[in-house]
């Protein structure tokens, strides 16, 4: 096997293990939240600090491993996540709202390290097959999209209370995770990057190309609309009376959508242009809002969380390629990084909102909540479009 498939192998194993995670985080720790918190309006707390937690990482995550290496960053990212899930089994143990933020805290900076799984794919790959790289990477999140309900299900009232061998089962796939990543070979810099002398421009000059502003939108959009409507999902159908079961096939199916176009995404990204799969996943998102408006059945949430996790896998796959053209070898930390942050401070406001707004206001209120940030997205994709029509332009 070469060297390239088999790094995209064990990245892409690597990402099924996060992607674990992070579902089963999502499935749980808002019915955990509410069930711990004084402060019913609260409930969704945990899951705005394992988006804190990787918000506050992505930066350092990012410069640990231009420093370090991948490999050193993804196997601590593991040790993390390890230490995280102990945490929360202990919390829901003594029965302890406060630990149980603590412990989805140290989570989510394992998934800020994880995220760099596409980039790691990407640097891996060459020019022409970065799309693909980064789409094959991801499409591992397919298995972790069964695995991370499933193990709610199964590990639920295995121990109790409720849900803390759930917490105990995601030590042990972080633990699968830390091994993984210690066997990645992960090149190093190529020639070209060796030799680019090319002086890192500040910040603010590569955030003014129209490129970069709508990479950063796509995965704004994509992720802040996807973890609003994704959190408040398995309170929205507890509310509406439909079991736990439903609750976790409707998430797995949302995850299967937002990773299964991944074996496609790449080839359609070549095929007809970064900005058209951009405006494609618009498009998906806008249908999504429309079903969920219009009814609180189980099809309605599938459907919805279906059509959701397909247009966040266009934009996201379709951001990042879009985020690569537009820094030199050199910029790549601080651009890749500052991507993330604004995606997780995005998600800290949209996973803190959920609970409130589905307590305070209903489902319905907190579907409208997102169409605004999807407007913008897909005015801002045109308008990338217009001027790559007029002239070649990043």
């Amino acid at each position: 096997m070469s060297p390239l498939k088999r790094n995209i192998g064990l990245l892409a194993a690597c990402q099924a293990l996060l992607l674990t995670n992070g579902v089963s985080l999502i499935a749980i720790n808002g019915l955990m939240g509410y069930a711990l918190a004084a402060d019913k309006r609260l409930a969704t707390l945990p899951v705005t600090t394992y988006v804190i937690g990787s918000a506050l990482t992505t930066l350092p995550a990012s410069f640990f491993m231009k420093h370090f290496g991948r490999r050193a960053g993804f196997m601590l990212g593991s040790l993390l996540g390890l230490l995280g899930a102990l945490l929360s089994a202990y919390a829901v143990s003594v029965q302890n709202f406060w630990l149980l933020c603590a412990g989805t805290l140290l989570a989510g900076a394992y998934n800020a390290f994880g995220l760099q799984y596409r980039f790691a794919a990407a640097d891996a790959a060459p020019p022409d097959w970065k799309s693909k790289a980064i789409s094959l990477t991801l499409a591992g999140g397919i298995l972790g999209g069964v695995l991370g309900p499933e193990t709610g299900k199964l590990t639920r009232n295995l121990l109790e209370p409720p849900f803390m061998a759930s917490y105990a089962v995601l030590a042990l796939f972080a633990l699968i995770s830390l091994l993984l990543a210690s066997r990645l070979q992960m090149p190093p810099a190529t020639p070209l990057e060796l030799a680019d002398t090319t002086p890192e421009r500040p910040i603010r000059q590569i955030a003014r190309q129209p490129a970069f502003i709508v990479a950063v939108l796509a995965a704004v959009c994509g992720y802040g609309m996807m973890n609003l409507l994704m959190t408040a999902t398995p309170l929205a159908m507890d509310v509406c009376r439909l079991p736990f079961n439903d609750t976790a096939f409707v998430l797995e199916w949302h995850v299967i959508g937002m990773f299964a176009p991944s074996f496609f995404t790449g080839s359609l990204i070549k095929r007809f242009g970064v900005v058209q799969i951009l405006l494609a996943g618009s498009a998906l998102m806008l249908a999504c809002t429309a079903i969920a408006l219009s009814g609180v059945t189980l099809m309605h949430f599938w459907w919805a969380l279906v059509l959701l996790g397909i247009g966040w896998n266009f934009l996201y796959i379709g951001g990042t390629t879009l985020l690569t053209e537009t820094y030199h070898a050199s910029e790549k930390a601080k651009v890749q990084g500052g991507n993330d942050f604004l995606v997780f401070a995005t998600q800290g406001v949209s996973s803190l909102s959920a609970g409130a707004v589905l307590i305070d206001s209903g489902w319905s209120a907190l579907v409208t909540f997102a169409l605004p940030l999807i407007l913008i997205t897909t005015l801002a994709s045109v308008w990338l479009l217009w001027l790559r029509r007029r002239q070649p332009v990043t």
